[in-house]
């Protein structure tokens, strides 16, 4: 299975602009039940990903006010970046070597497509072992 499997059914592509202020990335993460976001500049080139532990670690933890500061201020902007045609077994390899939990998808001349967590692998796989179970289910226990 590739990235281009797991974006091309989604309907949304969750992202933020640059002077967005933290308290808005925050309430628009909290009310897509996402942990992190892509940030584009007003040209709609993704410039960089805000998650909620850059939240948490760089405004919460230092006692900074969210209301006054834009996410290009804490968004991170040395960016993980991979593209549709990518094995999800490449991407986990990433992810690991990272350490990150969340990979940027962009297609041609750098869209911004989405992104890919650790989360929709788990499910991939999940789905895989279920689906061989059941494969071996039907082998085994066949009707005669």
């Amino acid at each position: 299975m590739r990235v281009l499997d797991l974006v091309q059914s989604r309907t949304n592509v969750y992202s933020i602009r640059e002077d967005t202020t933290v308290h808005e990335a925050a309430r628009y993460m909290r009310d897509h039940k996402v942990r992190s976001v892509g940030v584009l500049n007003s040209a709609g080139n993704l410039t960089g990903v805000v998650s909620q532990s850059d939240i948490s670690n760089k405004v919460a933890a230092e006692n900074k006010c969210p209301a006054w500061m834009h996410v290009s201020e804490i968004m991170t902007r040395d960016l993980l970046v991979v593209q549709p045609e990518f094995s999800l077994d490449e991407c986990l390899r990433v992810m690991e070597k990272n350490g990150v939990f969340h990979l940027l998808v962009t297609g041609e001349s750098g869209r911004f497509l989405g992104m890919i967590s650790v989360a929709d692998l788990l499910q991939v796989i999940a789905s895989d072992h279920k689906a061989r179970a059941d494969l071996f289910e039907a082998f085994v226990f066949t009707q005669r």
